[in-house]
C-alpha cells in the first residue's frame, strides 16, 4: 500500500488525471471530430484488452474477435431503439450484451479446444464472418436486425435524467455529446484495466500463461486446460460486448459493415504492436493504431499540397500505405512490440543468443 502513497506515485497519478480531464477540451479546439477520435481510441482499448486475454495471456490466436463487438452492439440496438419498441436503461442492457458476447465466446471456444496456431486462426476468422453475414441476412422471414440497412434511432446512454447526447451546461461549462461520452469511456476503461490487472496476477492468469508457454506441461501439473481456455474466450468476449454496446449508443446506428474482418485484424495488430500480454503496451498499441490513421487522414492531403502544390496520390490510399509501412518497420525493429513485458523481452534475447 505504501508504494501507492509515496510522493512520486501520487504526483504521477495526479499528472495523468489532469491530462485525462484536459484532453477532450484540448482536442475540441480542433473540432468535435477529434473528440470522437479519442472516444473511439478508448473503445479500441476495450477491444484490445479483451483480445489480449485470449491472444496475449492464453496464447490463442483469434481472428474473429469483432463478432463479440457485433453481438454487444446489436444487443443494445435491439433493446434500446424503436425497432422493437424497447427502451431499456444502460444498467440492464450492458450486462445482457456482455453476457450474450460471453456465451458467443464459449460457443466459439468449445469446438476449437484442440486447435492451435493457423488452424485456430482460420476457424475464428470463419466465426467472425458467420456472425457478420448472419446479422446481414436476419431480416427475413422475421425482421430482427433490419439486414444491411441496419438499425437507426438507437437510444443514447442515459443515467438517471442525464443524457450523453447533445450539449449540456454544467457549472457554466458546456459539454458536447462526444465529450460526455469521453468521460464515461474513461471511467469504464479504468474499471476494465483494473479487472485485467487483477486477472493477470491471479491464479487464473498464471494458468493462462502456463497454457501459452506449454499446454502439455500445464495439463501435466493439473491445470484444467479445457475450462481455462473456455474462460479466456468468455472473459475476452465480454469486454467486446461492453464495447459494442457503448459503440451503438454513441453512433445511434449499427449495420453489419461496421464489423468486417479488417476490424478484427486491426485489433489483433494493436495487441501485437503494443506488446502481447503486457497491459500498458496493449493500451499504447490501441491508442496509436486508432489515432495515427486519423491523423494521417487529415494530414496527408495538406502535406502533399504544401510540398507539390497539388495532391498526387489519393489521401486515403497514401494514408494506408504510410500506416502499413510504419507497421512493417516497427515489427522489423521491435519484434516484441513497442512496450513488451520484461518476460517477453527476455525470451527474445535468449532466442537471439
Amino acid at each position: 500500500m505504501k508504494k501507492w502513497l509515496n510522493p512520486r506515485s501520487a504526483f504521477g497519478i495526479a499528472l495523468i488525471s489532469v491530462a485525462l480531464v484536459a484532453l477532450p477540451f484540448v482536442a475540441a479546439m480542433g473540432g468535435q471530430a477529434w473528440v470522437r477520435i479519442l472516444d473511439f481510441a478508448i473503445l479500441y482499448v476495450f477491444l484490445a484488452l479483451g483480445l489480449n486475454i485470449v491472444v496475449g495471456f492464453a496464447g490463442l490466436l483469434d481472428l474473429g474477435y469483432i463478432a463479440f463487438y457485433a453481438v454487444g452492439a446489436y444487443a443494445w440496438a435491439l433493446l434500446a431503439s424503436p425497432h422493437f419498441g424497447i427502451h431499456w436503461p444502460i444498467w440492464a442492457i450492458l450486462p445482457i450484451g456482455a453476457g450474450l458476447a460471453c456465451i458467443a465466446g464459449v460457443l466459439l471456444g468449445s469446438p476449437t479446444l484442440k486447435l492451435r496456431g493457423d488452424y485456430l486462426a482460420i476457424v475464428t476468422l470463419g466465426f467472425g464472418e458467420i456472425v457478420r453475414i448472419f446479422m446481414n441476412n436476419l431480416n427475413a422471414p422475421i425482421n430482427v436486425t433490419n439486414g444491411p440497412q441496419g438499425i437507426t434511432l438507437i437510444d443514447p446512454v442515459m443515467i438517471g435524467g442525464f443524457k450523453f447526447s447533445g450539449n449540456t451546461t454544467l457549472f457554466g461549462l458546456t459539454l458536447s455529446g462526444p465529450q460526455k461520452y469521453y468521460f464515461l469511456l474513461v471511467a469504464l476503461a479504468i474499471l476494465v484495466i483494473i479487472i485485467n490487472l487483477r486477472l493477470q496476477n491471479s491464479r487464473i492468469g498464471r494458468a493462462w500463461q502456463a497454457i501459452r508457454e506449454d499446454e502439455i506441461a500445464a495439463k501435466a501439473v493439473g491445470i484444467n486446460t479445457r475450462n481455462i481456455k473456455l474462460l479466456a474466450f468468455a472473459m475476452g468476449a465480454s469486454f467486446g460486448g461492453i464495447a459494442g454496446g457503448v459503440f451503438a449508443a454513441m453512433q445511434g446506428f449499427v449495420s453489419p459493415e461496421s464489423f468486417s474482418l479488417m476490424e478484427s485484424i486491426m485489433i489483433l495488430a494493436m495487441v501485437v504492436l503494443g506488446g502481447m500480454g503486457h497491459i500498458p503496451g496493449v493500451i499504447l498499441g490501441a491508442v496509436l493504431l486508432s489515432v495515427l490513421p486519423e491523423a494521417l487522414r487529415y494530414g496527408v492531403g495538406p502535406a502533399q499540397t504544401a510540398l507539390f502544390g497539388k495532391q498526387l496520390v489519393d489521401p486515403e490510399s497514401l494514408r494506408m500505405l504510410v500506416f502499413g509501412l510504419a507497421l512493417v518497420l516497427v515489427m522489423r525493429f521491435k519484434p516484441a512490440g513497442l512496450w513488451p513485458s520484461p518476460e517477453r523481452k527476455r525470451e527474445l534475447a535468449e532466442k537471439k543468443a
